[in-house]
């Protein structure tokens, strides 16, 4: 076996070598090779430490964040209706099955951890690291764990004192995010356990959502409003018909859509620490429609409960905190007003957690798997000094630090899950037609799961279109001497993201070798800790 997929233990692989060599051992590697083991499963350094139900919990953790609390809100005041609204959350669950069993397929065919990128690099070899470089760019500038952490010191300052400073925002996320790179980044098993336990209660918390929302409207129907708790508001909002004010403009559903998408991100999270995972195969089959079967059941819940509650317009005008007034609308000011949005923030926090490991496990792993490959600096692979991935949590922290220091408002918040999402099409478009591809190129590959066919095609074709939705704007909504902007502004950025790493691949992988006469070649190496890696090294060419 090739030696970037060996384990070697940092014990055994330090008692052959030179003292010089100790930290690195190099040999020149063939890159077809490199990427055909892809498809044989790889053990991490540091042990298989993430169990079913801590991969199920990654999983929920990752998908229930400030999504569900924080995007009903948002969604109705762009679909316009409660009829629409719930009609965008249900296509995003349908969209998110069809993208589940691609990765499905994928994972079970190509088990080891890296998610997107493992599979990108093996479909698309030619040309050589244009994917790995896309993916890199996306991982460094991925934006959920800040805007997860807005939404955070959003719900905390607001549950303390709802007058506070943006600033105290700005300092409890970033209190946060810190704290939680922390304890990924030293402390490994606590943050899985902290996890895990955070993704419990936030089950609970909208169980306890849906159940609140049921008996208010069970005793507004029997007239026993008296019988409940003096705290506890009976809602009655007069809300119009439930497709009065739709928007049926293509280019709004395709915004919906990609606001939702953010609220349902996260199922891939499993597959970016298969190398934890003992028999990840068996796992994926059956811990991932397990959870996407109990996210999608209970978002569509939640999203009845704040239309059965809260009045339309209200809701449309909450912005991110429509949590935060269902319930003050439901407990009053003193409970709902300062212990719910408490319990949401807190809620969040873990969501926040599993961003920094997937994002803290997983977007870590995945930052280490293209460190690995010498995207980034060396010292990102390792596992050191405490056998967790401290590298990549801090790529993961420095620009989400960045971001959340330098978000003027809470429109940029909208306006980045919008863009992360447009770039994200361009990953599931290559990804779906990669996956047709192999079916026809390489149908010699263990398939434990295969992917329906019409919903691969119908995942592929609804991505193409929702990536020219931002460009199909009607004539007719544009009102003379009353100038609007843009709505698919969030479009350019994320095509930018996507053409400043495809320049990039160009500058060093095709530019600067002609130029200066030389070609690329990776070489492996293992670290102290028992890490395998790779490099991108200059070989001169002869004259």
């Amino acid at each position: 076996m090739n030696e970037r997929h060996q384990h070697i233990p940092a014990s055994s692989a330090n008692s052959f070598l030179p003292e010089e060599q100790r930290s690195l051992l190099v040999h020149p590697t063939l890159n077809s090779d490199i990427i055909e083991e892809d498809t044989q499963p790889e053990r991490a350094a540091h042990g298989q430490n993430v169990s079913w139900l801590s991969a199920y919990m990654l999983i929920i953790s990752r998908m229930v964040g400030s999504g569900v609390f924080a995007m009903p809100g948002v969604v109705t005041q762009t679909a316009g209706s409660a009829g629409m609204a719930l009609c965008v959350w249900i296509m995003g669950a349908i969209i998110t099955v069809c993208g589940t069993v691609i990765s499905l397929e994928y994972g079970c065919m190509l088990p080891r951890s890296g998610g997107d990128k493992v599979y990108l690099e093996f479909t698309y070899r030619r040309p050589r690291w244009l994917m790995s470089t896309i993916i890199a760019a996306r991982a460094v500038l991925q934006m959920m764990t800040a805007n997860n952490c807005i939404i955070f010191g959003e719900y905390l300052v607001y549950g303390i004192s709802p007058e506070s400073s943006d600033w105290a925002r700005k300092v409890a996320s970033l209190g946060l995010l810190l704290g939680c790179a922390l304890i990924h980044g030293f402390f490994l098993r606590l943050g899985i356990q902290i996890q895990n336990t955070l993704g419990w209660c936030k089950i609970g918390l909208m169980v306890l959502v849906a159940l609140t929302a049921m008996i208010t409207v069970l005793y507004r129907s029997t007239g026993s409003s008296s019988q409940l708790p003096s705290d506890f508001v009976v809602a009655s909002p007069q809300s119009p018909g439930p497709w009065e004010g739709s928007n049926w403009g293509f280019e709004v559903l395709s915004l919906a859509l990609f606001k939702v998408h953010y609220a349902y991100a996260g199922v891939e999270n499993a597959n970016n620490v298969l190398n934890e995972i003992r028999d990840p195969v068996r796992m994926l089959k059956r811990v991932i429609p397990l959870a996407i079967l109990s996210v999608c059941f209970l978002y569509i819940l939640v999203n009845i409960a704040f239309f059965m509650v809260l009045p339309l317009d209200d809701l449309k005008h909450s912005g991110e905190m429509a949590a935060a007034l269902f319930f003050r609308t439901l407990f009053g000011n003193r409970l709902g007003g300062v212990l719910m949005p408490i319990l949401i923030a807190i809620s969040v926090a873990g969501n926040v957690m599993v961003g920094i490991f997937s994002m803290p496990i997983a977007q870590s792993r995945l930052n280490q798997e293209i460190a690995r490959q010498g995207f980034l600096p060396r010292i990102f692979a390792s596992s050191r000094p405490c056998n967790a991935p401290l590298g990549g949590v801090i790529v993961n922290l420095v620009p989400s630090a960045c971001i959340i220091l330098m978000m003027p408002s809470k429109d940029t918040y909208s306006f980045i899950l919008s863009a992360e999402g447009y770039s994200g099409q361009f990953v599931s478009v290559g990804l779906a037609a990669g996956l047709l591809w192999l079916r026809r190129t390489r149908p010699d590959l263990p398939r434990p799961f295969r992917a329906w066919l019409p919903l691969v095609w119908f995942r592929l074709g609804l991505c193409v279109v929702m990536a020219l939705g931002p460009f199909m704007s009607p004539k007719d909504e544009q009102k003379p001497g009353q100038p609007q902007p843009w709505r698919g502004a969030y479009a350019l950025v994320g095509i930018a993201i996507i053409a400043t790493a495809a320049l990039y691949w160009l500058t060093w992988a095709r530019i600067l070798p002609h130029w200066k006469n030389y070609a690329l070649q990776e070489q492996s190496g293992i670290l102290k800790d028992g890490t395998t890696y790779k490099k991108i090294v200059h070989i001169p060419r002869d004259e």
